[in-house]
């Protein structure tokens, strides 16, 4: 009976101590490393093929303006891509897409007029 009882207790150790490891590690964070800039587009959609993209608006407080023009060439890109998304699509009018680039520091801060991000 006392190996029993032993045997739960060791059990329960175990259990509570892979439980508090398993909270002690989290993910992380990608705001250590990098960057996430929101953008926002419009596609333009007739007879439900997408006619033109717009960009609206780079939010991004601390871009050069360089930097804001490579952003929003790059969430043109993106949207482009997403204008085949069954849920982006319409038959006519206009849809508002929400682009988030999340970008490392170290490329953000290559983006300059001499010296672009090398792929």
């Amino acid at each position: 009976m006392k190996m029993n009882i032993l045997n739960k207790n060791i059990i329960l150790l175990i259990i509570i101590f892979s439980t508090y490891g398993l909270s002690e590690s989290s993910a992380q964070s990608y705001t250590k490393d990098s960057l996430q800039i929101k953008a926002y587009t419009e596609i333009q959609f007739k007879d439900n093929n997408a006619e033109n993209i717009i960009l609206k608006k780079v939010f991004c407080d601390y871009c050069t303006d360089f930097q804001i023009e490579k952003i929003g060439e790059e969430a043109l890109r993106r949207a482009d891509i997403e204008k085949y998304a069954p849920l982006n699509r319409m038959e006519n009018g206009y849809k508002k897409l929400a682009i988030y680039i999340r970008i490392s520091k170290d490329d953000f801060a290559s983006i300059t007029p001499d010296g672009e991000i090398d792929n």
